[in-house]
């Protein structure tokens, strides 16, 4: 009699603590989970000029552009060597997507003010870096 109370109680407890574990584990997955999708890498600025800015995907239709940073080289008179920026805009972000279109169909030269997350997510973008704000260069 004595032995099946014993075994009865180590079960209870077993299950309790296989319960609480799962919380816990539970809870930390969601804390770092929400980490990598709000947490922010770093912030802030390239120059160039915007190549493109157009809608992809298949399941998730997301936003994604180009810029052309040009790098001029050491040499003088040396012609500027064109390096090219992937970057993602978030959906909600519709004035900072007619402003990138606009500025892709003038080819002037903006500033984008972005910010580069942890982790990308595929119904977020292509890239981990997001453009935040679209500031028109005085520059030619």
């Amino acid at each position: 009699m004595e032995n099946q109370g014993f075994v009865s109680r180590a079960k209870t407890a077993t299950v309790k603590f296989v319960k609480r574990l799962l919380l816990v584990l539970l809870g930390l997955g969601l804390a770092v989970m929400l980490f990598l999708y709000f947490g922010v890498f770093e912030r802030g600025v390239m120059a160039g000029k915007v190549l493109r800015i157009a809608e992809k995907g298949v399941i998730f239709k997301t936003y994604e552009g180009q810029l052309s940073r040009e790098a001029f080289g050491t040499l003088k008179g040396a012609s500027p060597l064109a390096e090219t920026y992937d970057f993602s805009v978030e959906s909600s972000e519709t004035e900072v997507l007619n402003e990138l279109q606009a500025v892709a169909l003038t080819g002037e030269r903006v500033n984008l003010h972005f910010v580069k997350r942890y982790m990308k997510f595929p119904w977020r973008g292509d890239t981990r870096v997001f453009v935040t704000r679209v500031e028109r260069s005085s520059q030619p």
